[in-house]
């Protein structure tokens, strides 16, 4: 490769600081430290961070691009609050993404993808007897990225890691969300049975019940907090 090729290390650290930054604002809109709609002040999280604004400024909008913050001309960027009709349209597209995503699964379904995903749902579930919710969250979203990725098409599997910024928000600004570890198991068993049987409409039906009891229980969530 040529030295025209290449490109210059300073552009290479701008980004890799930029990701950082983003990873750092990332994890404390999840951990709601910054609060739905408050701003992001450049100056404050340059200066506390010990970087210029520019690679902040950067970071924000990509955050943009993932749903977690929105940028409001001449004021900047500010953490985005839930809307019930946007988040209806997010659990929508994930519906459809993950009823096309098994629905490939099952032509590729065999011994060793169905034992990968049973060790996950046993995972859950021992995690789900502990306290560490975050983890609970991460576990449960490992089991869905596992089947975008067993479902081989990298265009979906894509579609879905942009969404899971969206359903991590969405999760931590509405609480503690996994019920009891048991009925954690049942509703991924229920999955998982829907893929042995081999049948598209069993499939479809766990899928939409699965998610759907999600977002059903977050658009309550959101109603009873707006009452």
């Amino acid at each position: 490769m040529s030295n025209s090729d290449t490109l210059p290390s300073a552009f290479i650290a701008q980004r890799n600081l930029v990701d950082q930054v983003a990873d750092y604002l990332t994890e404390a809109i999840l951990s709601s430290r910054f609060a739905p709609g408050a701003r992001l002040s450049e100056v404050a999280l340059a200066t506390e961070l010990g970087v210029s604004r520019a690679p902040v400024r950067e970071a924000a909008r990509l955050l943009e691009s993932r749903g977690l913050v929105v940028s409001r001309p001449r004021r900047g960027f500010f953490v985005r609050s839930l809307d019930p009709r946007e988040l209806e349209g997010v659990f929508d597209l994930r519906i459809g993404l993950e009823r096309h995503a098994f629905d490939r699964l099952l032509g590729r379904f065999d011994a060793t993808i169905e034992a990968r995903l049973r060790r996950q749902i046993e995972l859950m579930c021992e995690v789900a007897q502990g306290s560490d919710d975050g983890r609970k969250i991460e576990e449960d979203l490992t089991f869905h990225r596992m089947v975008f990725e067993f479902a081989d098409n990298p265009r979906l599997l894509r579609a879905f890691e942009d969404l899971t910024f969206e359903m991590r928000l969405c999760i931590a600004l509405i609480g503690k969300t996994h019920a009891e570890p048991a009925t954690i198991a049942t509703s991924h068993w229920l999955l998982l049975e829907a893929l042995q049987s081999g049948e598209a409409d069993r499939c479809r039906a766990a899928v939409d019940y699965h998610l759907g009891v999600a977002r059903d229980s977050v658009l309550a969530h959101l109603s009873d907090d707006a009452g």
